[in-house]
């Protein structure tokens, strides 16, 4: 009996051995390689910094996790995601029923309305009325684009740009009429030397929460239930310890966490 206790207690400690490395591997968290501030942009020295960066991290501090950046180009992240190139995605990624034929999501980490920016001297509104005629520019395979072929089917054109910058720029020289995004990012492209000197926002759309969804989370792979719920109850923590609001103050001046 004492030889197979033993034998039994060497197989435990050889399998929890072999485990380790697995348990000891970084959660890769997938953001957009493309800047999109105030969320996520790499400074001068390469390392990406925003408040989607902070919070990200913040969370998997709470969990105990070890976390690091993975930028992926915004246009592939989930198929990163599903072919295990990451493991979470952390760029603002609304939670959508399209999306979730796919992937699952963490329980929402903020949720901010939608707007559209036009020239500075335009008095075209976020309605559909108001850009009935006009050239829309929105970023590929993003809820916004969804919501442009939805609801402004009067537009005359809606272009489609990798990133959500180059919409900015192709507004900024005129070569469109507007664009739609997240009002905190429009916010700060308007905020920016660029944005206050040719632009403004018109407004926030109509709510479509089956369009927009009801908030950002973090995308996960199908059946990753462990660290789905680690990820929840460590938003739930960071929320009630008050890390949240600390996170979020030198960054804005509301809530982002929405109702």
């Amino acid at each position: 009996m004492s030889s197979l206790l033993k034998s039994i207690g060497l197989a435990a400690v050889l399998a929890a051995a072999a485990l380790a490395p697995a348990l000891a591997d970084p959660v890769r968290v997938g953001i957009a390689a493309e800047p999109y501030p105030p969320f996520a942009s790499p400074d001068s020295s390469g390392k990406w910094t925003g408040w989607e960066v902070d919070l990200a991290m913040a969370v998997c501090a709470e969990a105990k996790l070890d976390c690091v950046i993975t930028p992926v180009a915004w246009d592939g992240i989930i198929p990163a995601l599903t072919s295990s190139k990451i493991d979470m995605i952390a760029a603002s990624m609304s939670i959508t029923a399209e999306r979730e034929k796919t992937i699952d999501f963490s329980e929402k980490y903020y949720n901010t309305p939608t707007a559209v920016a036009v020239a500075k001297d335009s008095d075209i509104a976020a309605t559909p009325a108001g850009l009935a005629g006009k050239i829309i520019g929105v970023q590929v395979s993003t809820v916004h684009e969804v919501y442009v072929r939805k609801h402004f089917t009067d537009a005359a054109e809606v272009k489609v740009y990798q990133t959500q910058d180059e919409a900015n720029q192709d507004l900024v020289a005129g070569r469109i009429d507007a664009t739609q995004a997240d009002s905190i990012a429009l916010d700060a492209f308007v905020q920016s030397a660029d944005g206050k000197a040719c632009c403004k926002l018109a407004g926030n759309v109509a709510p479509d929460v089956e369009v927009l969804g009801p908030g950002v989370g973090f995308g996960l792979r199908k059946g990753e239930t462990e660290l789905k719920d680690k990820l929840n109850a460590a938003i739930t923590a960071i929320r009630a310890n008050g890390k949240y609001d600390e996170i979020t103050k030198p960054y804005f001046a509301f809530d982002m966490y929405g109702g």
